[in-house]
């Protein structure tokens, strides 16, 4: 008996255009079958330290709990953590009590401990399928700016284009190894990477916070290293923090991704310079995050509204890269557009428009209220475009292949039924650590 596909969904199922552009076409779904997870993990702590704590953790979990509910636990933990934000640090300067930021510590390391162990689950559970990479990666996107957030308010930086800087930062190098992972069909994890030793150090700030108060990373290094007071001055962590990040991604992961893909394209004898179209969507993010939050005339950052704009680009970024993962599982075409980038270069727009105004018209720069309401507004569409996609890709694949999403089906004894597990439960992946 064949497995079902989407168009047997008790729902109105999507028109073959929408199926087509959302690559939830039975045509596309067919890869599924043919997919498999590939990676490569240098880092010897995640090797050799981290993978004996994973495979213990693992044997905590019961047998009945789902690996995409694992990973949605490990989000919840992160969301948990933006609410205690809100009521506790809501200016992301702080200081708050010192328990909120060990809490953003233990947060985000349980989010990265079930990031790690989900597969595991999967393989102990016999629940494997391409869902749980889309799944894991897609829950990755949008964790970038919230987890970053919280790193925000730990430093102390505040609503301020630091601050912006750090909580945003992050999706550079998670848009560029989703592109490369499109064209080399294998994640790369270099030695010094950022799910395990980025966020080791970002749990480690998180502490630090916690322990000496958010004010050591604004109080200048002299105070610390007194013996080098000629050569520092009035320096503090807080200059070194954006060039830090910025050479990092440059010299550590931009270069390595550029020239895994190159290195592919060659081996297949196809065109390289057309792949770099395709960072488009990242640029238009980068630009009219930039031109709003950087424009003199815009009230985000004044008015302390950088939580509600994380939580609106999470969204945004979230869809961007969750949908190229998607053609890369289903063999599409790349992704170059979401309409949920309209209203961000909208808002850019708005809040820069006294720079292309006509001369003696009596539209002047937007109100603060309007470029909130416009900010909320933005969130509304964001959270309800994201969440009718995602229901649409997920009840899709579940449905072609025979799976549940958050909960394990029941494994049928009969000829019949034992195809559909073995189809359902043979592909997901383990973001490849090493067992």
């Amino acid at each position: 008996m064949s497995l079902p596909s989407p168009v047997t969904h008790p729902n109105m199922p999507p028109s073959k255009e929408t199926a087509k552009h959302e690559c939830v076409s039975e045509d596309a779904l067919q890869h599924l079958y043919s997919y498999k997870y590939s990676s490569v993990d240098k880092s010897f702590i995640s090797r050799y330290i981290l993978k004996h704590y994973w495979n213990g953790f693992v044997e905590l979990l019961p047998l009945w709990l789902a690996p995409n509910l694992v990973t949605l636990l490990g989000f919840f933990f992160i969301l948990g953590n933006v609410g205690i934000l809100s009521l506790y640090v809501p200016d992301l300067v702080g200081p708050a009590p010192s328990w909120v930021y060990y809490s953003f510590a233990f947060g985000m390391w349980m989010y990265s401990t079930m990031d790690n162990v989900d597969g595991k689950q999967a393989r102990r559970t016999g629940t494997s399928s391409p869902l749980g990479e889309l799944f894991d990666h897609g829950i990755d996107s949008l964790n970038c700016t919230l987890a970053s957030l919280l790193e925000t308010a730990a430093v102390g930086y505040g609503s301020t284009q630091i601050g912006a800087f750090t909580a945003l930062v992050p999706v550079l190098p998670m848009f560029f190894s989703t592109w490369e992972t499109y064209h080399t069909h294998t994640l790369y994890l270099g030695y010094f990477n950022g799910p395990t030793e980025g966020l080791i150090l970002a749990c480690t700030f998180m502490c630090m916070s916690g322990y000496f108060g958010p004010q050591i990373w604004s109080t200048p290094l002299v105070q610390y290293l007194p013996a080098y007071e000629a050569w520092l001055g009035d320096m503090s962590f807080r200059e070194l923090w954006v060039p830090m990040i910025l050479s990092t991604f440059f010299i550590a992961h931009l270069p390595a991704c550029v020239l895994n893909v190159v290195k592919t394209r060659r081996a297949q004898n196809l065109p390289v310079m057309p792949l770099f179209l395709e960072w488009t969507p990242l640029v238009i993010f980068c630009l009219a995050t930039m031109a709003w939050l950087g424009s003199p005339y815009s009230f985000i950052l004044k008015d302390n509204h950088l939580v509600l704009y994380c939580l609106t680009m999470s969204l945004v970024f979230g869809r961007m890269t969750t949908k190229i993962i998607l053609a890369h599982l289903t063999h599409q075409p790349f992704p170059y557009w979401t309409i949920m980038l309209a209203p961000m270069i909208g808002g850019a727009l708005l809040v820069n428009h006294p720079y292309f105004t006509i001369t003696g018209t009596t539209f002047g720069p937007i109100s603060a209220g309007f470029e909130l309401w416009y900010l909320r507004s933005y969130f509304v569409f964001a959270a309800v475009v994201y969440g009718k996609w995602a229901h649409l890709v997920i009840t899709s694949i579940c449905d072609f292949l025979g799976i549940n999403c958050l909960t394990i089906k029941p494994k049928q004894t009969n000829e019949k039924g034992s195809r559909s597990n073995g189809a359902a439960n043979g592909f997901r992946p383990d973001k490849g650590r090493t067992d």
